[in-house]
């Protein structure tokens, strides 16, 4: 193989990874976004079963005082019903007694009812609590594994941006030009092979010639179609396919 070609490949395969690290690196910050979107749903959900809780109390609470204040009139009209001489007014004060009663018991039905979903909601902050436990220590585990392979990522980069810069002044000044062009506009496949007397970018079938130029590996050959470099090595199968 051309040794230009040797040299520019050495430099497509360090841009690839070069490319391959940034990529990666550039998905880390959201997949700590998604992991911390799932502590703050977890926690949602907590809080939102702890007010729930809050409401149903402070509802309970209240029927209370309405019970209370229902007896406190019972206790008025019996008053009432033993100072007065009436029977009309004896038989009004003891209608208002039996509906007074009568709200109590729908009351106190209701309180039962209150009762019932504060228990199934304190089972609910339980469950809500113990996951967003687990939920914070995968989570935590998790970002603790995305710091490490963040130092991993950023330490290979480095690395590589190193290596590229020998890579690069490898390369001949035209042949680089061209290459970096290239890349700016074909992105990471720029040097590619002629397999099946095609372009390994654009797949543009290869004139004969410029086929035989490239299988002769003494010059840098360019597709005609997408200007890409061309190479050829023996394991390279130019026959054409249907």
């Amino acid at each position: 193989m051309l040794e230009a070609i040797e040299r520019l490949l050495a430099l497509q395969d360090c841009d690839r990874r070069i490319a391959q690290v940034r990529a990666e690196l550039d998905q880390l910050e959201p997949q700590r976004a998604a992991l911390r979107d799932k502590v703050a749903a977890a926690q949602a959900e907590l809080d939102q079963a702890k007010t729930r809780v809050k409401q149903l109390e402070s509802e309970r609470k209240r029927l209370e005082l309405e019970v209370e204040s229902k007896k406190a009139q019972i206790e008025r009209y019996s008053l009432q019903q033993f100072q007065t001489r009436k029977n009309e007014e004896y038989r009004a004060l003891a209608h208002e007694i039996e509906l007074c009663k009568q709200e109590i018991v729908k009351i106190e039905d209701r309180e039962l009812e209150l009762m019932e979903q504060i228990e199934a909601t304190e089972k609910q902050i339980a469950a809500a609590t113990k996951t967003l436990a687990e939920t914070n220590r995968l989570v935590s585990d998790l970002l603790a594994g995305l710091d490490r392979r963040e130092k991993e990522l950023v330490s290979e980069l480095e690395a590589l941006q190193s290596s590229r810069v020998e890579l690069a002044a490898a390369v001949a000044e035209p042949h680089r030009t061209r290459y970096e062009r290239l890349f700016k506009s074909k992105g990471t496949n720029v040097v590619v092979g002629v397999e099946h007397s095609v372009c390994g970018g654009c797949h543009m079938r290869v004139p004969p010639q410029l086929l035989v130029q490239c299988m002769a590996q003494q010059e840098i050959v360019t597709c005609p179609n997408c200007g890409r470099i061309l190479y050829y090595t023996r394991d390279m199968n130019v026959a054409v396919t249907d």
